[in-house]
């Protein structure tokens, strides 16, 4: 390797190591296709790297593991024709196999003698967890073959776009909906998903099928629904053919990323093999416009300063782009990139456009072509307290523990957690600059006589905010954590963390870096900050929980779960407490709390159930019960009225 590139290698291992936690986590930042990017430059720099050797790691605490009866590798993957063409060359089937790469989860089900014995998530490619219980609920599962194969059956667990739109709008995409919902311990939700096959292997028994083309007539005649699956002799006809569904692939009724073709002879070597050589995924193009980079501002987040490209404005996917995120200080180094650089700008279903890299030579206009470029200038010292900034690659950021930005945004969030409105933003710098909040604890001392002399404060105004800080308030462990604003640790991943074992203050204190890294997808990264976080927060805590506004609930057991299965949403402003404290109770109760109606709610809680808002006629519409304030508060006295109040 040239001097320069162990530098690049190393940025490219942390990015894709980085960016892999986030994916496995439920929150991908960047695309398949820009990940596929660094991933393909890595390989080319260092073959060997150890980041290229991991498979996607998808373990859920709390799911028992099961070994895979075929190991689920990687493919190989063709970023355009000419990779294609050269993997074609090399591998001289007779005759391709092209199917439709789906975009969701990869199972395996496994089958003895004709039943269904387990379902295996993807995991570590050779161990996965075991999700059996949900996959029977999936649409496309067969629990009992009509003959006695015994084997393993893969397919892709997937959310179709219409369900997607109808009741799980909020998630980013029907990936990242699918991904959580076949994890849920509770398997609420499974029934939204689809199992789609693609490929089938029996154990020491071929005499199913020999081919690829006869192995998917063979799961269909089983009853599984499959994957697009057609014929190819000549490669430059499925160029083609992924140049036509690409065009097409919008108005699918699933997701899908791009191709994969195979050899149409089964290998069976070649598919125990981590990465199997005689297939190959043929991925599509990412929608690109090329602009040239004018500026990068760093947006302040707490500690963290993320890079935003500013960019020539260009159209991409119907709307004006000028603003695109570099991800982090790692993504500008690794891609080259100066002010003046003409670059590629990306966007597929995202709000905030990506910068992918340099524009392709070729690619760029005459007129773009100024010369004049220079080096990007990275912020050195943090602009609030003057600390020199850390520079992690994939962060940048004030380290110092005491930095007025980094307070103000913590107290913040702890005010957003617990709702509190009446303490605004204003309000809440005044406190800082008369320096009496410094700290979260602090709250929780403020008198109504001291809050009363603040500009635009009265008596009763300031009475109200302290009745509302002082407000009893029992928050679940994940909750509280999250309250303390660790960098990028929000109550999700809190959720994750309590649900995996680590369920009290004590339990969470006492675990190390390596016992968090073992919760699904958190990793090495996030594990560190929470365990950082928590020590250094630790004092603050215990000041917090000492002034006995603040609880934290216990461990969640089953007789403590009443409302367990039910889902409830808030509408309208409620008398007796504030919706997150419904949200709250709901919670505390093993109940789950969600921000629009969609067909499987269980209630429309609301202070006008005969309104005609567009919740409440959406709820009739979809036959979700509607229930006022009073019936509310007698199903959390009396958790077994939900049953009778459901099936009014």
């Amino acid at each position: 390797m040239a001097q320069a590139e162990p530098e690049r290698v190393a940025a490219l291992e942390r990015l894709i190591t980085s960016y892999q936690e986030s994916y496995y986590n439920g929150e991908a930042e960047i695309s398949d296709g820009e990940f596929d990017i660094l991933w393909d430059e890595l390989k080319r720099l260092n073959p060997e790297s150890p980041v290229l050797k991991r498979i996607g790691a998808d373990s859920a605490d709390g799911f028992p593991k099961a070994k895979h009866l075929i190991p689920m590798g990687s493919q190989d993957k063709a970023a355009n024709p000419e990779e294609f063409l050269s993997w074609a060359a090399k591998t001289a089937p007779l005759s391709y196999v092209v199917q439709y790469k789906l975009d969701g989860a990869s199972l395996e089900l496994q089958y003895g003698e004709g039943r269904l014995i387990r379902a295996v998530t993807r995991g570590d490619g050779v161990m996965g967890d075991e999700i059996t219980w949900n996959a029977r609920r999936m649409q496309g599962v067969i629990p009992r073959l009509g003959l006695p194969f015994t084997g393993g059956i893969r397919g892709e667990v997937v959310m179709t776009r219409t369900v997607w739109m109808q009741k799980y709008g909020d998630k980013a995409n029907c990936r990242n909906a699918a991904n959580g919902i076949m994890r849920r311990k509770d398997g609420l939700g499974c029934e939204d998903l689809s199992f789609i096959a693609y490929d089938a292997a029996a154990i020491g028994d071929d005499r199913f099928f020999t081919d690829e083309l006869e192995k998917i007539a063979w799961l269909e005649d089983q009853g599984f629904s499959v994957t697009m699956t057609r014929e190819f002799q000549d490669p430059g006809a499925i160029i083609a053919y992924r140049s036509e569904v690409a065009e097409s692939r919008e108005v699918l009724p699933v997701d899908i990323d791009g191709l994969v073709v195979k050899d149409r002879i089964t290998d069976m070597t070649d598919l125990r093999r981590d990465r199997p050589e005689r297939q190959i995924a043929f991925k599509f193009d990412l929608e690109v416009a090329v602009s040239i980079l004018r500026a990068v501002e760093w947006s302040e987040s707490g500690a963290t300063y993320t890079p935003i490209g500013i960019v020539d404005p260009v159209r991409l996917a119907g709307t004006t782009v000028q603003r695109a995120n570099l991800n982090n200080p790692d993504m500008i180094r690794v891609l080259g990139l100066k002010i003046g650089s003409a670059v590629s700008v990306v966007k597929r279903g995202e709000i905030i456009p990506k910068i992918e890299g340099l524009a392709p030579e070729e690619a760029v206009p005459e007129h773009m072509r100024s010369g004049e470029e220079r080096d990007i200038e990275f912020p050195s010292l943090c602009g609030s307290c003057g600390t020199p900034l850390a520079n992690e690659g994939t962060r940048l950021y004030c380290p110092n523990p005491g930095c007025s930005k980094r307070l103000l945004h913590r107290m913040g969030k702890w005010v957003s957690v617990l709702d509190i409105r009446e303490l605004g933003e204003k309000l809440l710098q005044q406190l800082y600059e008369k320096k009496r909040v410094r700290e979260i604890a602090d709250f929780y001392t403020i008198t109504a006589e001291e809050l009363a002399a603040f500009e635009r404060m009265g008596e009763q105004s300031a009475a109200k905010v302290v009745r509302h800080i002082r407000s009893p308030r029992q928050l679940s462990l994940a909750a509280f954590v999250a309250g303390f604003d660790f960098d990028g640790v929000g109550e999700t991943i809190m959720d994750k963390v309590t649900a995996a074992g680590f369920n009290t203050l004590s339990r969470l204190r006492s675990a190390s870096v390596e016992d968090i890294a073992g919760v699904y997808g958190l990793g090495a990264i996030t594990a560190r900050t929470i365990v950082e976080g928590l020590k250094a927060a630790e004092a603050e805590m215990d000041r917090v929980l000492a002034a006995g506004v603040i609880t934290i609930a216990p461990p969640p057991d089953e007789a403590s779960q009443p409302l367990r299965g039910y889902s409830f949403c808030f509408t309208g402003e409620l008398s007796s407490m504030k919706r997150n404290q419904a949200e709250e109770k709901v919670k505390a109760l093993g109940g789950t709390a969600k921000s629009s109606v969609v067909k499987d709610l269980s209630f429309l809680v609301t202070n006008d159930p005969e309104s005609g808002s567009g919740k409440n006629l959406k709820a009739r519409n979809l036959g979700v019960p509607v229930i006022g304030e009073e019936e509310f508060r007698a199903i959390l006295e009396d958790p077994s009225r939900a049953a009778s109040l459901s099936n009014a």
